[in-house]
């Protein structure tokens, strides 16, 4: 080829390379404010999500739901600079993803769509009753027994179990069916409850915490099979489930306050016993966002 040939072929060549290089230079510099643009965070659930007893209350929420602007939702939206949506409530069932729970409070799934990047949630403690029944029920036996015995183990057996697997499991997993139909492209985390009870308690629990002596591993034991089941839930609709059965070992309602994530029943630091405190939820928020390697 002729030099004067080569050179006209040449400077075509790189003319045509400069324009696509400006080209995708141009595409890549309009694309890149999306990646700016803050995580679409919603958070659902109950109390445990709420933070109900927490102070200060969220001036936003209805007052029935008792929502804290402390829950670990909002320490999670804080450290991810999140553009955040809170419909948590206390008190919230499976029943209230789709339906209001209170006149005028929407159902928590109205706060999702395509465009929600995470959400997260605790639920199924409030469906029959679950922890407000048994641990209601076993104060009431151990109050009768000086906390001796496991009298509510001897009352109730497996019903609590029962009602867990025939009617929470199958209304757990249709919520987060419906919570992923109306977030299709978020990452849905579900975090379990931590831990209410410790393994064993010594005299000194019953003071705080009116449950009878063997009772404790009865509920502890209740609390195991709720989590399992919300596991199983969680992985069997695409879910991320969060483990609190490690980290919150020893943080139970027994203990001293400063160590405790759940205030217990009596002598507490909250209006809303049997739930976590500041320093719970944002235990909850810090293992959640490692649990999602998010920082």
């Amino acid at each position: 080829m002729p030099m004067r040939a080569l050179r006209r072929a040449l400077t075509a060549a790189v003319t045509a390379a400069s324009a696509v290089a400006l080209s995708l230079t141009g595409s890549a510099a309009h694309a890149a404010p999306a990646a700016d643009e803050p995580l679409r965070y919603v958070a659902l659930g109950d109390s445990y999500s709420a933070g109900s007893g927490i102070l200060p209350l969220d001036p936003s929420a209805p007052l029935l739901c008792l929502r804290s602007t402390a829950n670990y939702p909002n320490v999670i939206a804080d450290r991810l600079g999140a553009e955040f949506t809170d419909v948590t409530c206390g008190g919230a069932q499976t029943k209230d993803f789709a339906a209001a729970q209170y006149p005028g409070v929407a159902p928590q799934l109205d706060a999702l769509d395509a465009g929600t990047d995470l959400v997260t949630l605790t639920i199924g403690g409030n469906d029959n009753n679950t922890f407000i029944g048994a641990i209601a029920a076993c104060g009431s036996a151990g109050a009768l027994t000086l906390g001796y015995g496991s009298p509510c183990k001897n009352l109730y057996g497996d019903t609590f179990d029962e009602k867990i697997d025939d009617s929470t499991y199958p209304a757990l997993k249709a919520a987060l069916e419906a919570v992923r139909a109306e977030a299709p492209n978020a990452r849905v985390a579900v975090l379990g409850y931590p831990w209410i009870m410790p393994a064993t308690a010594d005299r000194s629990c019953f003071a705080k915490m009116p449950i009878a002596s063997g009772d404790v591993p009865y509920l502890r034991a209740l609390q195991a099979h709720l989590n399992a089941v919300i596991k199983r839930a969680a992985q069997e609709t695409g879910a991320t489930y969060v483990d609190f059965a490690k980290v919150s070992e020893g943080h139970d309602a027994c203990q001293a306050y400063g160590t405790r994530w759940i205030e217990p029943v009596l002598f507490g630091a909250s209006v809303v016993p049997v739930h976590p405190n500041a320093l719970g939820e944002r235990r909850m928020a810090e293992h959640t966002l490692a649990k999602l390697g998010l920082r």
